[in-house]
């Protein structure tokens, strides 16, 4: 664990956006209002089937994962450093669910697809279960702060100061700029999006002990940071066509820098 402070919101159709954020409550002591603070002060915020509230509470967490403050009343509300929002959905197809805003989707840095457990380990799921051991007893058992908020907060500075030479950073452009011209793509990514594969392919620079970023490292990121950011063209969704595969042959269609 990160030791960090934690908190999980559970999204439900009827969720409002200051049961996110807070809002003002009298307090009758002073006789005015004061503000109380919601579950998104924190730092890590766990947003569990984020798709599953409507467009209005979705907006509430736009400004906070931009800019990590909330704004109330014209009063601005700091959120304490890192601050990281994780979020899970649901299956469009499934019910109950709302398509996410694409500048909702933007201000992830990557999309992570989760499917099925192998026939393994699904027996295992099975076979810790006649064990009498579910997932909170496992995760009490197995987890263990190994870091704190101030080291999470100088790896990110040094990802930072990773070095980028310009061709690596034509490269990342080019792909970017690529997405917005590809036949089967109706929409782009935008420009934030090759900000958060700059970012990536530094963490993947720094991960391997590196302090300069190659294109190999770029690779390695442009689908997780790239998926989430493209609409498929109706034509190519009737064609059974995804997102990863429409990449792929995107990213072999770009010239690799050599140097």
């Amino acid at each position: 664990m990160l030791g960090c402070a934690f908190n999980r919101i559970q999204f439900t159709p009827d969720l409002m956006p200051s049961d996110v954020t807070g809002s003002p409550v009298y307090d009758e002591r002073i006789h005015d209002f004061r503000f109380r603070p919601g579950p998104v002060f924190t730092q890590l915020l766990l947003a569990d089937e984020i798709n599953r509230a409507p467009a209005k509470t979705h907006s509430a967490l736009l400004e906070i994962m931009q800019e990590t403050r909330v704004t109330i009343d014209g009063v601005n509300h700091a959120i304490e450093r890192p601050f990281l929002v994780l979020a899970t959905q649901n299956p469009i197809e499934s019910e109950g669910t709302y398509n996410l805003p694409e500048a909702q989707l933007d201000r992830f840095l990557f999309k992570l697809v989760v499917g099925y457990p192998s026939v393994s380990e699904e027996q295992n799921i099975l076979r810790l279960h006649t064990r009498g051991l579910g997932p909170d007893s496992l995760l009490t058992e197995a987890l263990a702060t190994v870091t704190g908020p101030e080291e999470v907060l100088a790896m990110q500075a040094h990802c930072a100061s990773v070095l980028v030479d310009d061709h690596v950073l034509g490269y990342i452009t080019d792909l970017v700029r690529k997405t917005r011209r590809w036949p089967t793509f109706s929409l782009g990514a935008s420009p934030r999006a090759g900000v958060a594969v700059l970012r990536g392919a530094r963490a993947i620079a720094a991960l391997e002990g590196r302090d300069y970023a190659v294109p190999d490292d770029v690779q390695e990121v442009v689908l997780p940071a790239l998926r989430h950011r493209i609409m498929l063209t109706p034509e190519a969704e009737v064609e059974g066509r995804g997102a990863d595969e429409l990449l792929t042959e995107l990213v072999r269609s770009v010239e690799v820098p050599l140097r």
